[in-house]
């Protein structure tokens, strides 16, 4: 399967002249997901945060002319046990009230081995920051080689909530949140 899956990655990295230009893609929320795991004192704990708005420009030929941009909706994050949710949404966290969206917006993207390397900066709580994401692209089981009309991109990365002045609970949670984002993108 690891096989099949990194033969479909390369092909679509590889394959050719179908897009000599940046093509606009659109995300498909329904089979899009943020998902993020912060330790804790008892166990980890896991979230997911809907992804609110993306705007998403891919260029296979030239890697650095693709942008995203994307907006998470903090407001209506989860997590397993509801009061973790509501710490994670507190004042002293995320301070959803006051600021209702995480926001992305990459700087550079550039090929890395068998994906790319996403850096870009977050803004959560109103404080911006460098955050680096490693990307991933596949195309659906099944999908014609060399497609490009619907993709799944996995991006993973650590976000240190200190930096973003989300220091609450720091007795009961960790200050890194790995980021474990899969997305669904369909060209326009």
């Amino acid at each position: 399967m690891r096989g099949k899956a990194l033969a479909c990655l390369v092909s679509v990295l590889l394959s050719g002249p179908a897009l000599a230009r940046p093509v606009q893609y659109h995300l498909d929320q329904a089979a899009s997901q943020v998902g993020f795991e912060i330790t804790s004192a008892q166990s980890d704990l896991r979230g997911l945060m809907p992804v609110a708005s993306a705007d998403i420009i891919l260029d296979f030929d030239k890697a650095s002319a693709s942008k995203v941009k994307v907006s998470l909706d903090a407001g209506r994050s989860e997590m397993a046990l509801p009061f973790a949710t509501e710490a994670m949404k507190s004042d002293t966290v995320l301070f959803t009230r006051s600021y209702p969206t995480i926001d992305f917006q990459s700087t550079s993207i550039r090929p890395e081995g068998q994906g790319a390397l996403v850096q870009g900066k977050v803004t959560i709580r109103g404080v911006t920051r460098p955050l680096t994401l490693r990307a991933q692209i596949f195309r659906p089981q099944g999908s014609a080689e060399g497609s490009r009309d619907v993709l799944t991109v996995r991006l993973s990365g650590v976000v240190h909530r200190h930096e973003f002045g989300a220091n609450g609970y720091p007795d009961l949670a960790g200050d890194d949140v790995h980021l474990n984002i899969k997305v669904r993108i369909v060209k326009d």
